[in-house]
């Protein structure tokens, strides 16, 4: 569990070897604080610690109340950060070995059933290290779960194992749920989660590296273009296109021409939300669509003949 001073985020990032592990360890609400319920599970000290730290409840005081209602509190872990960044951790007697906790600055982390201390060494270390390094709270707790998670992790093996993210922010806009919720990343079973987590975080925040980026370049670029050109959507006062020195290369132009005869066909397009200049297998059939309608698929498949040919 983790809190951000310069934004006033609160989170959890948290992994195990039992399916949906977020659909009851973390709990969030923004302006409040964070909670994580492990180990035998309660759920309910979510709810319950948020609302004593809603009154303004120092986190351990707000966590000793709680426990002191639980006759099973000697079998769990749980963990509470404030928005300030306070801390309170319960580590119960008969958790399962090996379990353990540590605390830092903004942040506390703790697990049972590990390989050892040296997991929670190996999160507690990229917590430090990461703390303000301009990057999101929800990115620095996914990359302590993989520090964690690299150092041996949980010591179960064969199991399905889950992983989640979930964090609360109280910043306008950020979040349309009265928690404040703002990132919420559940998977709930996959044979390498702490990835899958990490690969989801980086696609949704569109985070640099997460696809490969390059300019299209090919015959196929050459063809869109003629057959654009064909169906006058791309230089149509040119009587016809040449093929020579950058042709082959899917630029602007064409990017521009492929929204206007999308926008022609009834196809979605960047006013719609789509990303500019999408050639995907349905735009595909509406080009031969068009130029069948207009008649002349015959002349450009032939055009095309040379362009599309099988060389070894």
């Amino acid at each position: 569990v983790a809190s951000d001073p310069e934004t006033g985020e609160v989170g959890v990032a948290v992994t195990t070897r039992n399916a949906c592990v977020g659909n009851r360890v973390p709990w969030v609400r923004a302006g409040v604080g964070a909670v994580a319920t492990q180990a035998f599970t309660r759920p309910e000290y979510g709810v319950e610690l948020l609302d004593l730290l809603a009154t303004g409840l120092d986190p351990q005081a707000a966590l000793e109340a709680a426990l002191s209602q639980d006759p099973g509190a000697h079998r769990r872990q749980v963990a509470v950060v404030s928005v300030l960044g306070a801390t309170g951790q319960h580590t119960g007697a008969d958790a399962s070995s090996w379990a353990g906790e540590r605390r830092g600055e903004n942040f506390a982390t703790q697990g049972n059933i590990l390989t050892g201390p040296e997991v929670l060494d190996e999160v507690a270390r990229t917590m430090r290290q990461t703390a303000s390094s301009g990057r999101s709270l929800s990115d620095r707790l996914i990359a302590a779960l993989e520090a964690g998670h690299a150092a041996g992790g949980d010591k179960r093996k064969g199991r399905r194992q889950s992983a989640a993210v979930l964090i609360a922010d109280p910043r306008p806009e950020r979040s349309t749920r009265p928690d404040g919720q703002s990132v919420f990343l559940n998977v709930c079973e996959h044979p390498d989660p702490v990835a899958e987590l990490r690969r989801q975080f980086d696609a949704v925040s569109q985070t640099l590296g997460y696809r490969s980026l390059e300019v299209f370049s090919g015959p196929d670029i050459w063809q869109l273009k003629v057959i654009l050109h064909a169906l006058g959507f791309l230089r149509p006062h040119e009587e016809e296109l040449t093929r020579g020195q950058g042709s082959d290369l899917f630029t602007q132009e064409a990017a521009e021409a492929v929204d206007r005869f999308r926008m022609d066909r009834g196809l979605s397009t960047p006013e719609d939300g789509s990303p500019s200049g999408l050639v995907d297998s349905a735009t595909v059939r509406h080009l031969w669509s068009a130029l069948e309608a207009s008649g002349r698929a015959k002349e450009i498949r032939s055009l095309l003949r040379d362009a599309t040919a099988i060389r070894n």
